[in-house]
């Protein structure tokens, strides 16, 4: 199961279209002129919801998020889109231009919001960047802790984690979506972090921003065990004993380990 992470930030932004073999995306017919129901910020950035979202959950700084996204400059030219290259952005939040983190952050989960993100906030005139206000059309599809920062329960199961006959502590984060749960044997596609208790992160699936596929009777006992209590969408928190684990033996972490998951597909 352990896949060593290799952390790529993505370079968002940087880009131009007239380097991508990509479809040009035609500008709103606001972009110089954000409608009234427009909110503008004290920083200065201006944005308007343009479709709801489906959740109440909104990402904070440090967060990972996937997003699919169009930005054009001033004179209506496309400049980047993820929508054009036919594929979601995943990226740590706090990497990218402050107008952008801005307005991600006011968003929630399926939400698409329309910025118009002035150049101080933007790319601030650097050289071979757009200049002035350049407007995006940003779609919230998901985001995730960094795994990089630790949950403050990895030290130990909270009071209220709920524990099976094994030694298996677990605790629901985000509720699933379905009723599907999976078997022992299953197949499944899983976003995950695992950290060591004393707050290291040993392997991750979330910079990649893709799942990974596995065989539950294929992997540490605590996760054949753990996720198929899960159903499909659902986000647990899982304290794994090291009998559960990977038993103090080979090249494994030792000792109790925390893992997140996200059941993302019974495949």
């Amino acid at each position: 199961m352990r896949i060593l992470l290799s952390i790529t930030l993505v370079a968002l932004l940087a880009t131009s279209a007239a380097a991508q073999d990509t479809k040009i995306i035609p500008p709103p017919g606001d972009l110089l002129a954000p409608p009234n129901d427009a909110v503008k910020s004290p920083t200065g950035l201006i944005s308007k919801a343009i479709k709801p979202g489906t959740s109440s959950e909104k990402p904070i700084t440090t967060d990972v998020v996937t997003v699919n996204y169009t930005g054009w400059r001033s004179d209506g030219m496309m400049f980047d889109s993820s929508v054009a290259r036919g594929a979601a952005s995943t990226f740590p939040l706090d990497r990218v231009m402050a107008g952008w983190r801005e307005c991600v952050m006011l968003m929630t989960i399926g939400e698409t919001r329309r910025c118009w993100v002035p150049q101080a906030l933007a790319y601030a005139g650097r050289a071979g960047r757009p200049t002035g206000t350049v407007v995006f059309d940003i779609e919230l599809i998901d985001f995730r802790p960094s795994p990089l920062i630790a949950p403050p329960d990895v030290k130990a199961p909270p009071a209220d984690a709920k524990r099976t006959a094994s030694g298996l502590a677990y605790k629901v984060l985000r509720p699933g979506k379905g009723t599907r749960s999976p078997s022992p044997f299953s197949q499944v596609s899983v976003h995950y972090t695992g950290w060591t208790t004393d707050g290291r992160m040993f392997d991750s699936s979330v910079p990649s921003g893709q799942p990974r596929s596995m065989r539950l009777d294929e992997v540490i006992k605590g996760w054949s065990e753990g996720v198929p209590l899960m159903t499909e969408g659902e986000r647990t928190r899982f304290w794994v004993p090291e009998n559960l684990a990977y038993g103090g033996k080979g090249d494994g972490p030792r000792g109790m380990l925390v893992f997140d998951i996200e059941l993302v597909a019974i495949q």
